[in-house]
């Protein structure tokens, strides 16, 4: 969108972060363990935001909400208002307070898997029979209607499961006939609420290895690299990694994502102590929020079947920032490197295979192509945002980006179905960009 290119396209924003008392600091090396209530204090600096962020709890349509939004290595400046949930007692809503991400779990997979690729262990165009035998013969539905199918003539590649083009499905986004079967079968990778998790994990094999082996199975929606279709590639890319690695996914994130950049609010399974920081996740009913998952009683206290890849991760502001701020350095912060700076920009390129286009809703300008688990803006258009934009969201309303050119990145979390409700990131969009004018 036109905001965004021209808020995070010069140099205003960077001033105005530059112009805090913070701003002369170096990154901080070491992070310290999350207070349970920590809230940013109302924000000086970016006042039409801080202003737009408390409209939306003075109006009832969030309890709370957090941002954060970075330009090099100038401290964060987080915005919140509200609190976590609608419990009288809730603790604000703050840069450590926890929120599901939900399918911005994607760029963590995909690190992990481009660390793997790094290292030499998986090759971007290696078949993924490779690591699991099963897709090897793989087959395609003869068309939209049914589950007849004939044998595919590609391989699905590394590289298909990364950009959505393996012709896999995705239950219970989309209700054609294969998803209906992932969904009869229990291939659904994800958690909601306590009375769907209760049907749903019966049916769901017990291991990232049984998943995988269930989906090769089935047949596929289109030939492998024919199609961008979103789907649950980076729940397979899991097992893949767990094969090439000779570790559980979820150990090999721990160990070479969140713990050298210190992401200590980032979990597959929150801890019972850090339940209190936990957001509660809502429907929004016509003009009623429902609490669909409250969050002292949440399906994320307790473990997931296996970790989700696609879907499966709870994190903090404070933490996907960091993350973020990793990327934006090409794979470093401070001190710490995840990946070479060639490595990060692999992964933040154009993935897509010859002739295939980024779809999303059905359509495409054509000026966005898509890397490593998420988006990325190719070309400068007219209300686009800027070239090098990497970006992803999840299903209950939080929102990332980040782009290496203009080193710059934004978070923002809110916890809410449909996600797409409120015009949440436009309107940010625009309310830094009020800010940023201030600068110049």
């Amino acid at each position: 969108m036109k905001i965004f290119r021209h808020v995070f396209s010069t140099t205003a924003f960077a001033v105005l972060l530059a112009g805090t008392a913070l701003a002369g600091q170096a990154v901080r090396q070491e992070v310290s363990s999350p207070a349970p209530v920590a809230a940013p204090a109302k924000s000086r600096t970016l006042p039409a935001t801080q202003a737009l962020f408390d409209s939306y709890v003075a109006t009832d349509k969030m309890p709370g909400i957090v941002g954060g939004f970075g330009v090099g290595d100038f401290p964060t400046q987080f915005v919140g208002a509200g609190k976590i949930s609608d419990t009288p007692d809730a603790p604000a809503a703050g840069p450590d307070s926890l929120w599901r991400v939900y399918s911005m779990t994607k760029p963590v997979t995909a690190t992990a898997a481009m660390i793997l690729i790094e290292q030499g262990k998986i090759g971007l165009d290696d078949p993924v029979s490779k690591y699991i035998p099963e897709f090897k013969h793989m087959r395609v539905v003869d068309g939209p209607t049914g589950l007849a199918s004939h044998p595919a003539t590609h391989p699905i590649l590394i590289r298909n499961l990364l950009t959505h083009t393996a012709g896999l499905a995705y239950a219970p986004i989309f209700s054609r006939p294969v998803d209906k079967e992932y969904l009869r079968l229990g291939l659904v990778p994800a958690m909601s609420d306590a009375a769907s998790e209760a049907q749903a994990r019966p049916l769901r094999p017990r291991s990232l290895e049984a998943f995988a082996k269930a989906v090769a199975a089935q047949p596929l929606i289109a030939e492998p690299g024919t199609v961008w279709s979103y789907s649950i590639g980076l729940d397979i890319m899991g097992r893949v990694i767990e094969v090439a690695s000779g570790e559980p996914f979820d150990r090999f994130v721990q160990r070479h994502i969140f713990d050298p950049l210190q992401l200590r609010s980032s979990f597959w399974t929150v801890p019972q102590r850090d339940a209190a920081r936990l957001a509660t996740n809502y429907t929004l009913l016509s003009d009623r929020r429902v609490a669909l998952d409250p969050g002292a009683t949440s399906v994320w206290l307790q473990p997931p079947t296996f970790p989700y890849g696609g879907a499966g991760l709870v994190m903090s502001a404070r933490d996907y920032d960091r993350f973020l701020h990793m990327l934006q350095n090409k794979g470093s912060i401070g001190r710490v490197r995840v990946m070479k700076p060639q490595t990060a920009e692999l992964m933040m390129s154009n993935l897509l295979p010859t002739g295939v286009s980024y779809t999303n809703q059905g359509s495409s300008n054509g000026t966005t192509g898509f890397g490593a688990g998420g988006s990325v803006v190719l070309a400068d258009s007219p209300g686009g945002a800027p070239k090098g934009t990497y970006a992803w969201g999840g299903a209950a309303g939080s929102k990332a980006w980040v782009n290496p050119i203009t080193r710059t990145r934004g978070t923002i979390m809110v916890n809410y179905f449909p996600g797409e409700k409120y015009p949440v990131l436009k309107q940010t969009m625009a309310a830094l960009l009020t800010d940023a004018a201030r600068a110049k």
